[in-house]
């Protein structure tokens, strides 16, 4: 909670709402995959790569608690 606390007084110079809205979307992204036990940027750099080739009717598997890393991930690591 502390970097929320601390990076609010920082959001209010967001010169723009535009900008406050997208950090909002993006804080909430972080924070949903950090609450289902998911490493955020893991998580985010993988939707980002598979999002492109991934089917439009199945977009509920790339949301963090539903979120598996792909097998060649999870063998290099």
């Amino acid at each position: 909670m502390r970097p929320i606390g601390i990076g609010r007084k920082n959001w209010l110079y967001a010169r723009a709402d535009a900008g406050g809205k997208t950090l909002a979307r993006a804080m909430t992204l972080v924070e949903t995959a950090k609450m289902n036990d998911i490493d955020p940027q893991a998580w985010l750099a993988d939707v980002l790569d598979r999002i492109r080739d991934h089917k439009i009717n199945r977009l509920d598997e790339l949301l963090p608690w539903n979120w598996a890393p792909r097998h060649d991930q999870a063998n290099a690591a």
